[in-house]
């Protein structure tokens, strides 16, 4: 048996668990390569997750969240008929935002060092999903003209029921009427998916839907600007 003194053991405290299971990410490279997404269950600390939770309700609770709209800059539109979510962009203010935030960035190494994809940046946001909301069938990045090129989504609820909704469905990349996966919205499952060949939607909502959804980047041009604004 292991025993630790007083100092010992507050030393071990004061560390937090990894953020990201270890088994993760060899599995998830694996199945970027082989079918183009990654769908995992425990994969995020439960503590962070609470934490995190526990921060967008809070932004939630006190209007502190925007609409979340279609297209990028000067495109971008409110679509409530498309898409009924609203967002809080990550900004490492709150020590949970920075573990987060550096469990992509372990993703993100290992995505270059493995798959040569070049990523530079990770941007996110905090996701809510109020009752009824939904998000259309969609691709996060399209051939050729932008630059989002993995997305990821990490699940917040805690004991989400099965007749509770909002599942993330998957379609297949060759076949956008082939389901490949639901992904139940339930805290500590992380899904992973090439932005511009994963066709995907998220069904309607029955209760408060909680979830922080990113995006690994390529540096890129766009109608002449450089690395064009989220």
């Amino acid at each position: 048996m292991t025993s630790h003194t007083l100092e010992e053991t507050t030393t071990l405290s004061a560390f937090p668990p990894p953020a990201l299971s270890a088994e993760a990410l060899p599995q998830l490279i694996d199945a970027l390569v082989e079918q183009g997404w990654y769908l995992g269950t425990g994969v995020l600390d439960g503590d962070l997750c609470a934490e995190l939770h526990a921060e967008l309700s809070a932004l939630a609770e006190h209007d502190a969240l925007e609409a979340a709209g279609i297209g990028r800059g000067r495109e971008l539109r409110l679509r409530r008929d498309i898409r009924g979510d609203a967002i809080h962009w990550l900004d490492r203010e709150s020590l949970a935002q920075r573990r987060y935030l550096e469990a992509m960035k372990e993703v993100q190494q290992a995505l270059n060092q493995t798959l040569f994809l070049g990523l530079f940046e990770y941007e996110a946001h905090f996701a809510h999903y109020p009752p009824g909301a939904f998000y259309r069938r969609h691709l996060d990045s399209f051939r050729g003209r932008a630059n989002r090129v993995v997305s990821t989504v990490g699940y917040l609820n805690p004991d989400w029921p099965t007749d509770g909704g909002g599942e993330m469905v998957l379609y297949a990349p060759d076949d956008p009427e082939r389901v490949v996966a639901r992904v139940c919205p339930s805290a500590g499952t992380f899904a992973c998916f090439l932005a511009e060949t994963v066709p995907h939607e998220v069904l309607p909502t029955r209760l408060p839907r909680a979830s922080i959804a990113g995006w690994f980047r390529r540096n890129a041009s766009l109608g002449g600007q450089v690395d064009p604004a989220r």
